[in-house]
């Protein structure tokens, strides 16, 4: 079977429009994207779980009238559950692991005409705002192998980056969308809470603080798949209102003269890296020239305290997961396959108190208040995606101190410890800040007040690494984010920049 060189040229509309007017065949589109995961993936190690077969059998019968009608995609390895095959959550415990059902959002991705080509590599119980689980490896940045394609959706972003599939799925509990999105050079928008769903087992996914929608390299992608799996969910926790019109129409309507706010706030003592600041800066730039106004104005609210009642809320959910496996697979099993954060986490989360958590969960609805009353001023608020450029592979991972902080307090003495509010909170602190020092809490505000974000890729450090940058609009405003992203997409195109991994192997004739 022959190649298709072009493959990597067209976004996921693009290919499908291609199988419908029977330009190429599914099954053709579907092998050149099993021929692109081969070459690549042992490289990246995006790809955890393949399915090429089933993808085969699939693509023999696309339904050419569906949106996405034969186009190949890939899900990311937790909580996006596909009947029959392993979702491994990214820890060696849920290996094997193998749902009996669809989740509700895989079932729409379906009806989308999507065919399903594997799972992407994800951090154990998407925890960390890079993918480096123990049990599956580090996935690594298209753009330079050495810097790592950030969490939790790394393995997505990388697969998308790299030009194996226009775009896959990905969740976002902290930045899990956009943070990778950045890394990679993407577009990452997370939904408003309730938008698209989270069934069947509606457990909220740390208190409606998860997303689920998809990363990709084009717009138009991601406001049309956001039609595809949006909408009304019989048994889920939060509704929306409904969209106006298809959000696919957004694209290409004129957003009108928008009045924008940015800040780069420092946090922690630390201030927004050089490069980051340089994309936003870039971006007003951009964003007058377009005709829009910019004004640098911050929301009330201190970044440290914000953070702090997210990791409470987290951890607590965090503790209820880990309760839960115990009663499944016996504390043993779990303390042997878990990895060591969790193990802590699950230790603190235990000791926390209901009126920890109820307090925290008030301080969300402050801030929501906070950013509803702001956003009656402005249409959005931009600000760094993160508050430095990618990092690289393994700088992330515990040294020898947090490793043996870590195994204290997991340990009879750590719950002595643990005993003493004081000592409990001063432990989150520290656990707050050595997380989110560098990268800074940008990005967690949405999931905090449920609204929607995206990280647009316009600009690129003088290393070769993308720095996106984030605007957050009002709650259900998805349509007003989507114009935006449409008429800077146009304004500064990123689809013609490719990663050094495509060159490199287009160059060794691998493709």
């Amino acid at each position: 079977m022959t190649s298709f060189p072009d493959y990597d040229q067209y976004d996921g509309i693009g290919l499908a429009k291609l199988v419908k007017n029977g330009n190429i065949s599914s099954l053709e589109i579907c092998e050149e994207a099993i021929r692109r995961a081969e070459n690549l993936n042992p490289k990246l190690n995006a790809i955890i779980t393949t399915m090429y077969d089933f993808a085969r059998e699939d693509a023999k019968r696309p339904n050419k009238d569906a949106r996405f009608g034969g186009v190949p995609f890939l899900l990311k390895d937790v909580h996006h559950a596909l009947k029959g095959f392993t979702m491994s959550s990214g820890s060696e415990l849920l290996r094997n692991y193998v749902p009996g059902y669809d989740a509700e959002i895989v079932s729409r991705f379906k009806k989308a005409g999507l065919i399903i080509l594997g799972k992407t590599n994800t951090p154990e119980f998407k925890l960390s705002y890079v993918t480096e689980p123990k049990s599956f490896g580090p996935t690594r940045n298209p753009w330079n192998l050495d810097y790592s394609c950030g969490g939790s959706s790394g393995g997505s972003a990388s697969a998308v980056a790299s030009g194996i599939v226009p775009f896959a799925s990905a969740t976002d509990e902290g930045g899990s969308i956009r943070v990778p999105a950045s890394y990679c050079g993407l577009f990452g928008l997370k939904p408003s809470r309730g938008r698209n769903p989270i069934g069947p087992d509606f457990d909220e996914e740390w208190d409606g603080m998860s997303h689920s929608h998809v990363v990709s390299r084009s717009v138009r992608d991601s406001a049309a798949i956001l039609d595809a799996v949006s909408g009304f969910e019989y048994g889920a926790p939060y509704g929306i209102v409904e969209k106006e019109r298809p959000f696919i129409e957004e694209v290409n309507t004129e957003p009108g003269r928008l009045k924008i706010a940015f800040h780069m706030k420092p946090a922690y003592g630390k201030n927004v890296n050089p490069e980051c600041r340089k994309a936003v800066e870039q971006t007003c730039t951009l964003l007058e020239n377009l005709g829009h106004v910019v004004e640098e104005a911050a929301p009330d609210y201190r970044e440290e305290a914000v953070a702090l009642n997210w990791w409470i809320i987290l951890i607590g959910n965090e503790a209820a997961l880990v309760d839960r496996l115990i009663q499944e697979y016996g504390m043993s099993m779990v303390r042997n396959n878990l990895e060591l954060p969790n193990i802590a986490l699950y230790s603190i989360g235990k000791e926390l108190k209901v009126l920890d958590f109820v307090k925290a969960k008030r301080s969300w609805r402050q801030l929501g208040v906070v950013m509803d009353r702001m956003l009656n001023t402005y249409d959005m608020v931009l600000t760094p995606t993160l508050g430095e450029p990618p990092v690289a592979v393994g700088s992330q991972q515990p040294n020898n101190k947090d490793r043996f902080s870590m195994k204290l307090i997991s340990s009879f003495v750590g719950k002595l410890i643990l005993s003493s509010r004081n000592r409990t909170y001063s432990i989150l602190e520290e656990l707050t800040q050595n997380t989110m020092k560098e990268q800074m809490p940008f990005t967690l505000i949405a999931n905090i007040t449920g609204q929607p974000a995206m990280s647009v890729p316009l600009y690129w450090s003088k290393d070769g690494l993308p720095c996106g940058v984030q605007f957050i609009g009002r709650y259900g405003g998805e349509a007003k984010l989507l114009r935006l992203a449409g008429q800077l997409e146009k304004a500064q195109p990123w689809s013609g920049r490719k990663p050094r991994i495509l060159s490199e192997m287009k160059t060794n004739s691998s493709l």
